[in-house]
């Protein structure tokens, strides 16, 4: 598995059911309020398809998008809007209703919501397993893959174009020194392989890691 430099790969990849994940991810205790789950990974490294699988497990659960936190916003500079706005109210057993600035300053319709009642909140974006939100987190999921096959992935999903290129470019150029401060790969409940190598079966099982805790 390719890697970027300073990314650890995970130990002890094996095929696990998607109930049994979620099971692991459940701290005893949690009343009143739902779990809350963040789910981090690189850019095509699979965390959408990823959560996608998961949320059937768990009826009712919800997912927020950092990338709707960020719109016209900043690569990573969000946190605070993030845990203001949604965990907070998530963590008084309070439904959210949630327009960031910068939707109303370009005229973008709608808001970011969860329904009161849920029992677990997915939490998903590059970024969202970093030390200033850990307190906020019940478990969290690190999805690592091979650098070749996410970026092709970007390249099928988002073009090549110039304008892309300038884009992926100024967005790697925060990301790299960012996720090597946090090292989210570290952090993680469990590491999840995005380019899983393993045989499963996706409907029902995932390849799962330890996360390699040794300089943490």
């Amino acid at each position: 598995m390719r890697l970027h430099p300073g990314e650890t790969e995970a130990t002890g990849w094996r095929v696990e059911r998607l109930s049994d994940v979620v099971a692991r991810l459940r701290p005893p205790g949690v009343e009143g309020r739902p779990v809350l789950i963040a789910v981090d990974g690189r850019g095509g490294a699979g965390k959408s398809t990823l959560v996608r699988r998961l949320r059937p497990v768990v009826t009712p659960s919800a997912v927020v998008h950092t990338d709707d936190i960020a719109w016209h916003q900043a690569f990573f500079d969000w946190a605070d809007l993030l845990a203001d706005n949604v965990l907070r109210p998530l963590h008084r057993g309070e439904a959210v209703r949630f327009r960031p600035p910068a939707w109303a300053a370009h005229g973008r319709p709608g808001a970011i919501g969860v329904p009161a009642g849920v029992d677990v909140v997915w939490v998903e974006g590059t970024g969202v397993v970093r030390e200033a939100l850990a307190p906020w987190f019940d478990a969290a999921l690190w999805v690592q893959g091979d650098l070749d096959e996410q970026e092709r992935r970007l390249v099928a999903r988002d073009g090549d174009s110039p304008g892309q290129r300038r884009h992926v470019a100024g967005w790697l150029a925060e990301e790299l020194p960012f996720l090597l401060r946090e090292q989210p790969w570290r952090r993680a409940t469990l590491v999840v392989d995005g380019t899983a190598r393993l045989r499963h079966d996706p409907a029902t099982e995932v390849v799962v890691g330890d996360p390699d805790r040794s300089a943490a």
